[in-house]
Order: structure tokens, then sequence, then C-alpha cells
């Protein structure tokens, strides 16, 4: 087996702010951080996954409005806005599978399962706001949360000690407008956060307006000593209008302009009306100093509505499903460790009807049909801390998943069942402490992808039942630490080997999925930092940072239609992302400088047609105070695209018809107000 070198490095801690009780974060070392991901809750130093951390401070040094910016800056992952709000958030290459939406990356929201059993993510339903920490884990995490290949994200609302209101208002090129409020209030006993927001867009393109509606509720109980109560809703109501993809000639031509190559946009009035409740509640109970469970459950609703070029879908996506851990803590004269088990569930049901599109309103019925999925894993985890700062963990879990489709009006009439063959999905991993500042840890992990719901039954409205798992291995070997307190560094190697991997084809009728044979993913992912804290100086704070993604994926054995894409490199992924910053403070003000390269994209699997490399820059500068030293308060400014380089964020891979650009924005500016008093 072949492990290639890799450097993978994240941003764990950044703070722009003046204000003293903000300082301590930016004085964090990386050993400090704490992490959550697969129930280690120990510092990154003694954490064997490659991951990255995003908290407020992180998402603050952009626009406030989207979490895309601050995505790209973590290595290994790419973050993708077709047109305002329609995302794609890849982690090592797994935008093969996504020609819209999220896949193959799995998402938890405050513990719980974000990702429906059928495997799609409305990651657009989650405002800015809301968001107060992401750890993104990369390579696969089936042994722990079940079926994915590529990562697995876990995302939680803010946490305030001090009770507080906050009011905001964001501005901006093309229509951009943003009105914001959250409230944090509670005592020990309980604590509370509500947060409502407002957003919306005219877009660059025709037909690329967005409007956004979002309201977010969190309660924190302590029942007493050992018991502790959460519960969490949110519900979005999300429309944004979709322009479709350009030739090469139309986006060299006029950029703005939706497409009219296949039908218009325009006229069809494309567009995604998106309205969903999300609403979960979660117990933790310590029943001994050893034993402890917490269980959750949760459920959702969404009305989706989507006028496309070519039909009308009206879907209902009704989810239910739940998530168990108990923790038991081991203690040795030699060493101690943690056992965690549990099991996951979730259930979907889907019925989808398509109609003909008369201008935005449905016409002619062409298809009635019901999908249903059922998913369960089990799962355990031992954790041991030997003598000398040695650390190992060894998991693993058993996957089981059954899909049910039902046609009652349109072609091939009828049911079918498929009951998915269980599969093992193992996870070992080792790390060894060698200093305070330095660590070395390596593991082995199994990934386990079945398609989603969404490429059984593809936008072409012809179920393949046949379209298998993807499976792989990854091997993964890091170094991280820091150098005198000022330079932080994390380097992770991987080599992850998929079978049965997933792809994307397009043809006349639309999107259908095949199983193309193998793909090797290798890659180089760095991410160092250097800062200076010095309250007394004239420049109190500095950071610089340079984070780089150097990749080789591509198709090992690939033959369709009698054509061998074998050799080729993997469709949709840059094989270099380099991005870099400079952040620093100056009594109330701050500055912060980011620029990004992306090197240029296949867009279809014969490597004949490539988007164009770029290069962006932009650059956010405030100032902070305090109004009467009880009222914080900012004020913001920003410029995004500096240098009205002309790209493509999230291009259509092997488009029919050569539609494979969705041009992004040129330069572009905001500016902004946040206003935080405190509450008694």
């Amino acid at each position: 087996m072949k492990l290639s070198t890799t450097v993978l490095a994240l941003q764990l801690s950044l703070s722009v702010f003046a204000q003293p009780h903000l300082k301590s974060d930016t004085t964090r070392s990386l050993s400090g951080v704490v992490v959550q991901a697969y129930q280690y809750n120990r510092p990154v130093s003694e954490t064997p996954v490659a991951l990255g951390i995003v908290t407020g401070n992180e998402l603050n040094r952009f626009n406030n409005t989207s979490l895309v910016s601050t995505v790209n800056t973590i290595p290994g992952v790419r973050m993708e806005e077709r047109s305002p709000g329609s995302y794609r958030f890849s982690v090592r290459g797994s935008s093969l599978r996504s020609p819209f939406g999220v896949r193959n990356v799995k998402f938890y929201w405050n513990g719980l399962p974000l990702t429906d059993g059928g495997g799609n993510t409305y990651l657009n339903l989650i405002d800015f706001d809301a968001v107060g920490r992401m750890e993104i884990l990369k390579g696969p995490g089936a042994s722990l949360y079940g079926a994915n290949t590529s990562g697995v994200v876990l995302m939680n609302t803010p946490t305030a000690q001090q009770n507080r209101l906050q009011v905001s208002a964001v501005g901006g090129s093309f229509g951009l407008q943003r009105y914001q409020t959250n409230s944090v209030f509670g005592n020990d006993k309980h604590k509370f956060f509500f947060n409502y927001a407002h957003q919306q867009s005219d877009g660059y393109r025709q037909q690329s307006a967005m409007q956004k509606n979002a309201f977010n509720a969190e309660g924190k109980f302590s029942l007493h000593a050992k018991s502790f109560l959460s519960v969490s809703l949110f519900y979005t109501d999300l429309n944004y209008q979709t322009p479709g993809g350009l030739s090469l000639a139309q986006y060299s031509t006029d950029p703005q302009q939706a497409s009219t190559i296949n039908g218009s946009a325009v006229a069809q009035k494309a567009a995604v009306y998106n309205k969903t409740i999300y609403a979960s509640s979660s117990l933790e109970h310590q029943w001994s100093a050893q034993w402890s469970t917490r269980i959750g459950v949760y459920g959702s609703y969404t009305d989706f509505t989507n006028p496309a070029i070519a039909n009308y879908k009206r879907e209902i996506d009704q989810n239910l499903g739940g998530r168990m851990t108990t923790q038991y803590e081991l203690t040795h004269r030699q060493w101690k460790g943690k056992l965690n088990f549990g099991a996951e569930y979730q259930y979907v049901s889907l019925p989808i009807s398509n109609y003909t599109n008369l201008g935005g309103t449905p016409g002619n019925l062409q298809t009635n049909d019901h999908l249903q999925s059922n998913s369960a894993i089990t799962f355990a985890q031992l954790e041991v801390e030997f003598p000398e700062n040695y650390f190992l963990t060894i998991g693993g879990s058993g996957n089981f998943l059954a899909y049910h489709f039902d046609r009652t009006v349109g072609m091939f009439p009828g049911q079918q069942q498929r009951n998915f063959d269980p599969v093992f999905s193992p996870r070992l991993a080792a790390l060894k402490k060698i200093t305070d500042s330095f660590s070395l840890f390596g593991s082995v992990s199994k990934g386990f992808s079945a398609p989603a719901l969404a490429e059984v039954l593809p936008s072409s409205r012809i179920y393949n039942n046949n379209l298998s798992p993807e499976q792989g291995i990854n091997y993964e070997l890091g170094l991280r630490g820091n150098l005198l307190k000022a330079l932080s560094f994390d380097v992770v190697a991987y080599d992850f080997e998929l079978t049965q991997a997933i792809v994307d084809q397009k043809n006349i009728f639309g999107d259908y999925f095949i199983n193309t044979g193998n793909t090797s993913q290798k890659g180089i992912e760095t991410f160092l930092s250097w800062q200076k804290i010095n309250p007394s100086a004239r420049i109190n704070y500095f950071k610089c940072w340079v984070s780089s993604t150097i990749t080789q994926y591509k198709f090992v054995s690939y033959v369709y239609n009698n054509i061998s894409y074998s050799g080729k490199q993997l469709t949709g992924s840059p094989s270099n992302t380099t991005a870099l910053g400079a952040d620093a403070s100056v009594g109330g003000f701050y500055v912060n400088v980011t620029a990004t390269y992306v090197s240029q994209i296949p867009l279809n699997n014969a490597n004949s047609v490539y988007a164009s490399d770029y290069f962006l820059a932009g650059a956010r500068i405030g100032y902070k105070n305090e109004w009467m030293k009880k009222t914080p308060f900012e004020f913001f400014a920003g410029v995004d695209n500096v240098l009205d380089q002309k790209y493509s964020l999230g291009n259509d891979i092997n488009a029919v018809n050569g539609l494979y650009f969705n041009a992004a924005a040129p330069r572009n500016f905001y500016l902004g107000i946040k206003i935080i008093p405190k509450l008694n």
C-alpha cells in the first residue's frame, strides 16, 4: 500500500477584536483547542484526526452573510456558490458526485443529523449568525457517523457566557441586504439563544435573486446535577432563482446572462422555494463517575418546489431520527481510556411529483413517485491513553440501509425495493505526543457511502435500483504543533483509494449516475500561521497565515461507452489551491486581508474542457469600541474580488451542450454595523 506525504493544516483561533474579554481567544495555543469529533473532547494536540475548526472569529473576517469565504480557508475543503443561496460543499474531491447541493459529506446540527437518511443536506437553510462553531473532519467518518467517504461536519449554535442582545445590518453590491438580531439570556440553570435574520440579494446574473428569512431557537436546561436537557428549533423560508449554466461563448460574451440554450431560465422562472422546520431534543445523564449517556431525537418537514427549465418539481421531505451514545471511562494503574458505543437511526419519506413547467406554473403531471429510506448504524469506539503520552483509538460501525420506490404515474410504474448489504467500517488511529508542542499521529479508516436518493432518482427521473455504494480506504499520517508559541502548524499525509466511485453524467433528460471503477486521491495540504500579541504596542495584534492544497486525484480504472478515462484527473477538483491572509488590530481598529489562488479545474471526465485558474483578493476593515462602557459596537466595510477577476464558482461538470459555467460576481463591496448591548 502506498502512502503519499501530505501537509494539512487548519486555522484554529483567530481574533481581530480589540476588547479585553476577547483577547484570550487569540492567545490560545494549538494544544489548548478542545476537539469534540469522534467523542474525543480532548485538546487537538491529543486528537488523531485531520480536521479544520471554524469559530466566530474566523467567520467574522468576511462579510457576515455567507460561510463560503471562511470555509475556503480550510485546506482540502471547497465550498462553492453557483448563485446566491445555491451551495456545494466538498471535502477532498467529493464534488465528483455533486452537480448541485451537498452529498457524501455528513452534517450534524447540535449533535444530531442535519443530513437526512437519503444523503441530502439543505445547508443553505442554516443562517450565518446561527453558526457558532464548525468542526470539519476530513476523510471517512463512517466508523462513528455512518455513510460517507469524504468527511463529516459538526455544527453548533453560538455560546456566550454573558447575557446579551445583538443587532446587525449589512448592505452591499447587487442589492445585498441583511438585517439580523439575536439574544442570549438565562442563568446557570437555563440558557436560551434566539436568532432571526432576513437576507436578500438581486444577484450578479439575470435570474439570480435570493430572499431568506430564518429563525433559530435553542434552550439548555440543568435538570439537576447529573442531567442536562437541550432543545433546538429552526424555521427557514428560502427562495432563490437559478440562472443555469453558460457555454464558453456565452460566458465570454456576457457572463451576467441566464441560460438560454436548452430553454430560457428567465421565461421558465427557474427557481427553488424551500420552507423547512427542524426540531430536536437531547438529554444527557451522568449515571456515575464512569457512566454517561446522551440520547437525542429530531424531526424535520420540508416543502420544496423547483420550477426548472425542463420541468416543475414538488416534493415534501419528512424526516425522523435519533442518536444515542453511551460512554464508560476506564481506569488502570498504567493507562486510562473511554469506551463509546451507541446507535443512530434515520427515516425519510419523500413524495415527488414532476410536472411540465409552463412559465413557472405546473402543467401536466409527468411522474408521481414516493421514495422511502430506512438507515441505521451501530458503532463502538475504544480510546486508550498509555504512559509516555501514547494514545490509541479503535472503532467501527455496522451500516444498514434500505430504499423503497413506488411510481404511480409515468414511465415504468411499479414498486422496487433495495436492501443494501450491511457494511462494517473500521477505524484505527494512534498518536504520540512527543512534547507539549509536537504530536505525531496516523490512522487507517474505511469509508462507505451509499448512493443518495437524489442519485438513484436523479433529474432524468429514471430510477436506478442497481447503483452500488462506493467504498474506500484512507491512510493518514500527521504532525502538528507550535514553535515558540508564535508559529503553529498542522501536517497530514493521506492516500484515499476508492472503489465503485459514483460519478455524475448528463444527457438531454438531465443527470444520471454510474459506478465508474476506482479512483486514487492523494494530496498535500498545508496550513501555517504566525501571530504576535502585545497589548502595549502600537500594533497590539498581528497574525499572518497561509493555506495550500496540492492534490493528485485521478481515475484509476474507468471505461464508459467503450471510452477509457483511466488516468484522467478527477472531474471538478483543482489540483492546487492556496489561500493566505494577514490580520492586525491597532486600538479599536482592525484589518483583515485575504488572497486566494485556484488552479484550473477539469469540467468533464475526458479532461478536454477546463475552467480557468483565478486569483481573488479582498479585505475587511473595521472599528470596535464600547459606548458608555456598556454597549459594544462595531462598524465594518469590505471589498471582495478587488482585482475584478472573471471566474466561475460552482461549475456544472459533464454538462450537456457545454453549459459548464456559472459566473461569479466581479468586484463588490459591503458595509455593516453591529451593536451588542449587555443584558443584566
